[in-house]
């Protein structure tokens, strides 16, 4: 009787031991181990606020909640550095590298003023150039963003906003149009940069290339009233720089000038508009016309 009462209690230390492995196995799979933040990786992660080390690592910075979740919806972090309150409760895999800071620690390597509990480190989108002007080719039948030379980061981040806002899901960019991956870019999109492809390459070229019966519009000071148009749902809308507007060059391969009208014609007024709210309206008419 007694070796029966051994046998049972032996088979059942054994199950929990077996059941013990278990759990730790599944937990050492699925769950990366948290840890201290050190100070290699605090100048790694300030170094990527340089685009030249950015693209040496093919990897960009994302900040804030809304930011980094609707990245992480659509990908992996490489690494995530964020307060006990954010991490509580998540599930991230293995091939992401978790660091628990305290609010003081994050500001050590936030690009924010104010840091929002979370910095992840994301792999850059590598688009795949299958045209001669560096882009990965432009779908003719959808309305499309084109980008000459537009500089400032905030604008950049809210144009990639607005066109996720209103369904347009390309953006085709000259080489000195801001880089994308830019903090102050990323942080502007405030989480559309996850929805909205941005590319670089020859712009005019592949303007030049597109067929003549593609319409390419242009907002422009001798333009037509956006808002007396026919507008088609298909095409490249060209957006200029800041302050020198679309290049002569690039101009003169519109076939589509509109203009936006102030309000009352022939008021003294601003000489023009912010080249993201310019966008927005223009990206509005459109979309009213093809609601």
């Amino acid at each position: 009787m007694q070796i029966i009462d051994n046998t049972k209690l032996n088979a059942k230390r054994n199950l929990n031991l077996f059941c013990f492995v278990c759990i730790l196995l599944y937990l050492c799979t699925h769950y990366k181990q948290v840890r201290m933040i050190s100070k290699n990786k605090i100048k790694y992660i300030r170094s990527l606020e340089l685009k030249k080390n950015r693209n040496k690592e093919g990897v960009f910075v994302a900040e804030g909640h809304k930011v980094v979740d609707d990245l992480l919806a659509l990908q992996p972090a490489l690494l995530i550095v964020a307060t006990a309150e954010w991490i509580k409760g998540k599930q991230l895999g293995a091939e992401t590298e978790v660091i628990e800071v305290t609010d003081e620690e994050l500001k050590k390597v936030s690009f924010l003023q104010h840091p929002q509990q979370v910095l992840a480190v994301f792999r850059q989108d590598q688009a795949t150039a299958i045209d001669s002007f560096g882009f990965s080719g432009i779908d003719t039948t959808e309305l499309s963003l084109a980008l000459d030379g537009v500089q400032d980061p905030g604008n950049l981040g809210t144009i990639i906003r607005i066109a996720d806002w209103f369904g347009i899901t390309h953006i085709y960019c000259s080489q000195d149009t801001a880089d994308v991956y830019n903090p102050k870019v990323v942080q502007a999109t405030m989480g559309s940069i996850a929805r909205v492809k941005v590319e670089y390459g020859n712009l005019l070229g592949l303007v030049e290339s597109l067929p003549a019966d593609v319409p390419v519009y242009g907002t422009l000071l001798d333009g037509e009233n956006i808002y007396q148009q026919p507008l088609e749902n298909r095409g490249l809308i060209v957006m200029g720089n800041e302050g020198k507007g679309i290049s002569p060059a690039l101009a003169q391969k519109v076939n589509r000038r509109l203009l936006i009208p102030n309000f009352p014609e022939g008021r003294p007024t601003a000489d023009s508009l912010n080249v993201a709210i310019a966008t927005a309206i223009t990206c509005a008419e459109f979309r009213r016309q093809w609601k």
